[in-house]
């Protein structure tokens, strides 16, 4: 682990590389089909699914796509899905549209 990456972020990173070994497994998928499918080589799969959080974010939205849970990943960070987020839709520049 670098010096200058916290262990929360790191934790998060872990936890979000092994989510991604767990779609393709449950999938059936090898690496090497789901870093096709993703236009990434097996060696950054390999860091992304081993929670090296140097991945770059573009790869992770990729691998997300390849695997087919874009949609549950950008969702899961929407803050209009929380009671919080929809109390204080004001602040946003959007609406959700029920």
């Amino acid at each position: 682990m670098s010096s200058d990456v916290s262990p929360a972020i790191q934790r998060s990173a872990t936890r979000l590389g092994d989510d991604f070994a767990g779609w393709r497994r449950v999938l059936g998928l090898t690496a090497a089909q789901v870093a096709e499918r993703a236009g990434v080589t097996r060696d950054t799969l390999r860091k992304l699914e081993h929670g090296d959080p140097s991945v770059g974010f573009h790869v992770v939205l990729r691998v997300a796509r390849a695997l087919g849970v874009l949609d549950q990943l950008t969702s899961s960070i929407d803050p209009l899905s929380t009671d919080l987020g929809r109390a204080r839709a004001d602040m946003l520049n959007r609406r959700r549209v029920r």
